[in-house]
């Protein structure tokens, strides 16, 4: 479960009920136990049940019954909503989450080179090493072939052009998009080929990382 500071009544209530108000930001650092500053606090228990208005010290004792740390979740509130919970697991478990959003969500850009239906060798060859530049920075990369004057009447060269600059880079692109007209140019989109770790590569990767924030966290 995550926890923002709230700043409304409604992210309070979320606070209460054990919402996620944001899974992408990893968590920030909160007031725990002797470092809460109110004088009684909402308490939420572990599992997210409500414990109602309490005095600081019983639910800072409450705390040291469990075992477990009391988190200062929504300091704005009236009164503060606090929750038990091991705040190390805590930290540790949204590091973690983290890492597997920027997994799932990571930032591709779409670059563009631009050719001549009537290119020379040499040119075809330096642009294709540009593609292949991009496409290893993991980027998409659309290729566009503009028309001069009466070139758009042999829509054919610049077919022929993109499909042999493809043929070059299969081992390395995938078509994303098929060449198509677009106004006075011929356009393609090609995307980098998805490169698989060996299983046990990754997984030993994995595992490493996991291992050093458990560290992190227990210190």
């Amino acid at each position: 479960m995550r926890f923002e500071l709230c700043y409304s009544c409604a992210a309070v209530l979320d606070a209460i009920s054990g919402g996620v108000e944001d899974q992408s930001a990893i968590a920030r650092d909160y007031r725990i136990n002797r470092l809460i500053r109110a004088r009684e606090v909402r308490l939420i228990g572990e599992s997210g049940e409500q414990l109602g208005v309490v005095p600081f010290s019983e639910a800072l004792a409450l705390a040291l019954e469990k075992d477990v740390d009391l988190v200062e979740v929504a300091a704005t509130a009236d009164p503060p909503v606090c929750r038990l919970l091991d705040y190390g697991k805590f930290r540790y478990e949204q590091s973690k989450k983290e890492r597997e959003s920027r997994k799932t969500h990571k930032n591709v850009g779409l670059r563009e080179v631009r050719m001549r239906p009537r290119i020379d060798q040499h040119d075809i060859d330096f642009k294709s090493r540009t593609i292949k530049r991009f496409l290893s920075e993991g980027h998409k990369v659309k290729m566009s072939v503009l028309f001069r004057g009466r070139e758009i009447t042999h829509p054919e060269l610049a077919m022929n052009l993109l499909r042999r600059v493809a043929e070059s880079l299969q081992d390395q692109a995938k078509l994303e998009k098929a060449p198509s007209l677009e106004g006075r140019s011929m356009t393609m989109v090609l995307a980098p080929m998805a490169v698989k770790k060996p299983a046990n590569a990754a997984g030993a990767e994995e595992k490493a990382t996991e291992e050093k924030e458990q560290a992190g966290a227990k210190a």
